[in-house]
């Protein structure tokens, strides 16, 4: 009898043992901050403020290089920066892609939220036709990614050409782009700012209001609101992510299709919210598939 229960005992031990070892083990913030920060080949500036600078990588050989602009997250706050996706921004470059990873003025700097962060972004991805003068990139041939909220900045910037020329936002010869993906993206501001989360405040803060209070603004700043796209954009999501909801992804790339556009939803069941920026995460491989498929 006692040896009948401790075989039981052993084997829903092993049972739970494998159970835990079977849970995918995800990247924290803490995780991807610890991790050294690769340098850049250069450090250039698109704009007079202190923080209108863009890091760029260069691949080996001559060009001219495709070229991916990297657009960070962090809520739009700015307690975040562009560092943490210097990882990706290498490992693109080892790929053949010319990387230009930006800075912008955000919530909580001078300047930054609404317009300036969106105006940064826009004058920063613009800002790859001058950089062509001195370097060998091939301007026929830009991508933008972006992580989180950067890659609802990512999809605003592939929408960017609906605005009216009344907008504080309108350029009037944006930088023609060949994609964009967006990695855990917000593209509907308006449902993001309704739940609760530890980025979903920051909508207003970035907005200066809410969106029953600022209709109008929303309508020029929510890629959701800006469709069709006209570019291809693939979105890719973590299940796991408890940040940003699948159904922001769904929801884009199901309205965005309905519009006629190119675009595709890629949902990775085990993966959560940082490991889509890590190349040494299982789901690289996927990331690095979808900016090829766009260039």
């Amino acid at each position: 009898m006692r040896f009948s229960l401790v075989l039981l005992l052993f084997f829903c031990v092993i049972k739970h043992t494998t159970a835990q070892d079977s849970s995918p083990q995800l990247i924290s913030w803490q995780q991807i901050a610890a991790m050294p920060i690769p340098p850049a080949n250069h450090k250039i500036s698109y704009g007079p403020d202190s923080l209108q600078y863009g890091e760029l990588r260069l691949p080996e050989g001559k060009g001219k290089f495709p070229v991916v602009v990297v657009v960070h997250g962090g809520c739009w706050l700015s307690a975040y920066n562009l560092q943490y996706m210097s990882h990706l921004s290498q490992e693109l470059t080892q790929q053949g892609y010319a990387t230009w990873n930006i800075e912008f003025r955000r919530v909580g700097d001078p300047g930054g939220a609404w317009p300036g962060s969106l105006q940064d972004v826009a004058l920063a991805t613009d800002y790859v036709r001058e950089l062509a003068k001195n370097y060998p990139l091939d301007t026929k041939k830009v991508a933008v990614i972006g992580h989180s909220a950067g890659g609802h900045l990512a999809l605003w910037l592939a929408a960017r050409k609906q605005l009216p020329k009344s907008s504080p936002l309108y350029t009037r010869k944006p930088l023609k782009l060949k994609g964009v993906v967006a990695l855990a993206g917000i593209p509907d501001l308006v449902q993001y700012s309704s739940e609760k989360g530890s980025c979903n405040a920051a909508v207003s803060q970035l907005m200066g209001g809410t969106p029953a209070q600022l209709p109008a603004l929303y309508a020029q700043a929510s890629p959701q609101q800006m469709l069709p796209l006209q570019v291809p954009s693939r979105l890719i999501q973590g299940a796991l992510d408890p940040i940003v909801p699948v159904s922001q992804a769904q929801n884009f790339v199901d309205k965005n299709k309905t519009a006629g556009s190119d675009s595709q939803l890629i949902l990775l069941p085990q993966a959560g919210h940082f490991d889509l920026v890590v190349p040494s995460s299982p789901v690289w491989p996927q990331v690095l598939e979808a900016v090829k498929s766009i260039l």
